[in-house]
């Protein structure tokens, strides 16, 4: 009974710190009002996304042509107008959010996944194998982003998945760096090597001990990650090396505006600000979390 008693006991003092921390994450994060404003703003971008088969038929509204009604300006049947193929431009908005969505985040994961697999290597065991990385990161840091997406691109098919890798490849390096000059700051501790100590293996150490003292400045970068991959789908997409039409893609939109913006701006204030409003929005989630996981700056 004693035994039942002290287990029940140690496993309500693990939730209540479990939960003690991530509500003085979320108490932490709230403060920075930015911040908060822009994860209601994504997480409405993300709701409409995924409830815009309500509302239209992704085929005839989002990709069939339709001339009798091309280039309308902006009315109560169409709010945002029509483009220069008769397709309903707020549909298209809402169809490419899912495409840029889908592709920045499989595109940051990917970069994370690999990155933080090759930084925790380099930065925990050292050595000629944190030598071999460490080059490996600095040949790709000195390819341009864009330009090695491209000759990707180029090479494989003009596919979401292809695109993500692509432009996840071209991101590796960052993550690379930063994962290992947290574990760099912390493999020395003496938590860690008490952990050593008593018989733990590297897996554990550091699975258990150190990539959990080392997420703050990796989830920062995560959410800055995905809006900046946001921004390199639709500008590949708009120089024909992305999302391929007629599939909504918030570059092509732009790219297909061009012959036409004199006299028609509104083509392009659309997609424009979806950009500008996703992008801002990562940027200020990823600013608030750090605000949020950086125990220097808790106030």
């Amino acid at each position: 009974m004693s035994n039942e008693r002290t287990t029940t006991a140690a496993d309500s003092r693990k939730k209540y710190k479990k939960k003690s921390r991530l509500y003085e994450v979320w108490r932490q994060f709230r403060k920075n009002k930015a911040a908060v404003v822009s994860l209601v703003i994504l997480l409405l971008i993300v709701i409409a996304a995924c409830s815009a088969d309500l509302f239209w038929d992704y085929k005839t509204d989002a990709c069939d042509i339709n001339v009798a009604e091309r280039l309308q300006k902006p009315c109560a049947e169409h709010i945002l107008g029509t483009d220069e193929m008769g397709r309903d431009i707020l549909c298209r908005l809402v169809y490419g959010a899912r495409v840029s969505l889908r592709v920045g985040v499989l595109a940051a994961t990917f970069a994370l996944l690999v990155g933080g697999t090759l930084g925790c290597i380099g930065g925990y065991f050292g050595g000629r194998i944190d030598n071999i990385i460490m080059r490996f990161t600095d040949v790709l840091l000195s390819l341009p982003g864009l330009l090695l997406a491209i000759a990707i691109m180029s090479a494989f098919k003009q596919t979401e998945f292809f695109l993500a890798l692509a432009l996840g490849i071209s991101y590796i390096s960052k993550f690379t760096r930063i994962v290992r000059s947290s574990i760099l700051s912390v493999r020395d501790e003496e938590y860690i090597m008490a952990a050593r100590a008593i018989g733990a293996t590297d897996r554990t150490i550091i699975l258990r001990h150190i990539i959990l003292n080392c997420m703050a400045p990796v989830l920062v970068q995560y959410a800055l990650a995905i809006g900046t991959r946001i921004l390199s789908v639709s500008t590949l997409s708009y120089i024909g090396m992305g999302i391929q039409a007629p599939t909504p893609d918030w570059g092509n939109m732009l790219s297909g505006a061009r012959t036409y913006i004199r006299g028609n701006a509104y083509l392009v204030i659309g997609p424009g600000l979806a950009l500008m409003i996703t992008i801002s929005a990562f940027n200020l989630i990823g600013d608030g979390l750090r605000d949020a996981l950086d125990p220097r700056l808790k106030r």
